[in-house]
């Protein structure tokens, strides 16, 4: 009796670390926000489902949580502090609802919280130089849905490595402006491949022939990863966009940077004019 009941306090020590180490595993796993509001006068892609469950997927399989919200209120310095990241999948046109939303995203990545941004993601709050610094660049136009070439422009980073220097893509070709030159481009459009009648009003020769279409930056504490790519539902089941993209995040995941909210010191938030 003696020994059984020595084989069960044993047993229970066993259990018990056992679940402490789970939990310590739990906690040391990272954490993302899929963030996917848009205001009800602005463009609702019809992608979103699609690409929340295909980021998803990329948690299970790699090991980091995900919370799923299209609620602005959920922009607060408590709320945000426990992401690793943020990522605005296909928001469009006014992305929060108030001022102090805002100023919660700016304290977050003034902390040190890193961004990742999914298409229609560059749509968003277009009024706001901040967010359109932050994120790379601001949407002007497309021209229509089609066939053209994409050029891989620098191919040593995870999320460019395994494509060919030219990938053959059908998209909404985003063009943007205000890009902010610390970006670091990774892939372009190729504009001899593009039928647009509007070209020669924008971008026009800008850069050539070609136009930045993702991008990646390390902000002073943090780090940015934005792809243009990824207007149909069905390019979140096609293998190298999926590639592509989970590789740009797990790039922004690896950032060893502290987060530290004494560092977000922005006390108010300035927009421009709406015309």
């Amino acid at each position: 009796m003696k020994r059984n009941h020595i084989k069960r306090i044993f047993g229970s020590i066993f259990i018990i670390i056992l679940l402490a180490g789970f939990a310590q595993f739990a906690d040391a796993q990272q954490k993302v926000l899929i963030y996917t509001y848009t205001h009800e006068d602005g463009f609702i892609h019809e992608n979103i489902d699609a690409s929340i469950e295909a980021l998803q997927k990329m948690g299970n399989e790699h090991g980091f949580k995900t919370d799923v919200s299209e609620d602005p209120t959920d922009f607060t310095k408590e709320n945000l502090s426990q992401y690793d990241a943020l990522i605005f999948s296909n928001t469009n046109d006014k992305a929060f609802t108030s001022d102090e939303q805002r100023l919660a995203l700016v304290h977050y990545i003034e902390a040190g919280g890193s961004f990742i941004g999914i298409h229609g993601a560059s749509t968003s709050e277009s009024d706001w130089p901040w967010f359109g610094k932050m994120l790379g660049g601001n949407f002007v136009r497309h021209p229509e849905f089609q066939d053209f070439d994409v050029k891989v422009i620098d191919g040593s980073h995870p999320s460019t490595a395994f494509l060919d220097e030219t990938w053959h893509w059908e998209d909404e070709c985003y063009y943007m402006n205000q890009l902010n030159p610390a970006n670091k481009v990774l892939l372009a459009a190729d504009l001899t491949t593009l039928q647009d009648d509007k070209r020669s009003e924008y971008p026009a020769r800008i850069f050539g022939d070609l136009f930045p279409l993702a991008w990646y930056r390390e902000t002073e504490h943090g780090r940015v990863f934005y792809t243009a790519l990824g207007h149909e539902p069905e390019d979140y089941a096609e293998p190298k966009y999926v590639k592509h993209l989970w590789k740009g995040i797990q790039w922004v995941l690896e950032d060893e940077g502290e987060f530290d909210y004494n560092r977000a010191t922005t006390k108010s938030i300035q927009k421009m004019e709406s015309e």
